[in-house]
């Protein structure tokens, strides 16, 4: 069976770039500390607790795609926090999605929003993700598209899959 991924219109294309207009959707997520590596894997575990049973109903919630990490820094905090998540599935509202028993997993819900994405194969590290954020930054400013908030980096597969067959993304939200 397909993993569920969250809804989106293609607004435009250009290779390995496109524009996105992505439907509201309810996130799952937790902050953590770490590089990148760590804070993908501790980010993941909790939220897959959750999704697994872990919540006031001990429900089971299907497993979607990607799994989201966007940078949490703040003059406050000069060190390597990152916010990890989990999209929803699409049935779920606020009111239905069974609450997290873990304090630390949040839900969220998100605004219909445009997001510029450059997508990329093979395994990841802090400097690929810096790389390849940056060149969709400059295909941006390119297209006059003006950046919204942290650059968001997207996992869509087991860490088992053959790093050519992997599916790998960084996503900007573009101001209206």
């Amino acid at each position: 069976m397909a993993t569920e991924e969250p809804k989106y219109t293609l607004l435009g294309k250009s290779e390995p770039f496109e524009l996105r207009a992505y439907a509201p959707q309810i996130v799952a997520e937790v902050k953590v500390d770490g590089d990148l590596d760590a804070a993908s894997n501790q980010g993941f575990r909790l939220i897959a607790a959750f999704i697994f049973g872990k919540n006031q109903v001990s429900e089971k919630i299907a497993m979607t795609a990607p799994v989201g990490i966007e940078s949490s820094k703040s003059s406050e905090n000069a060190g390597n926090q990152w916010t990890v998540s989990f999209v929803m599935p699409a049935e779920y509202t606020l009111a239905s999605l069974p609450k997290p028993l873990d304090p630390q997993v949040k839900i969220r819900e998100l605004p219909a929003e445009n997001k510029a994405v450059i997508a990329f194969s093979g395994f990841y590290n802090e400097e690929k993700v810096k790389e390849k954020t940056q060149a969709l930054r400059d295909w941006m400013q390119t297209k006059n598209l003006k950046p919204r908030g942290e650059p968001q980096f997207a996992r869509y597969n087991p860490p088992w899959t053959l790093p050519f067959m992997r599916r790998n993304e960084v996503m900007i939200q573009v101001q209206e």
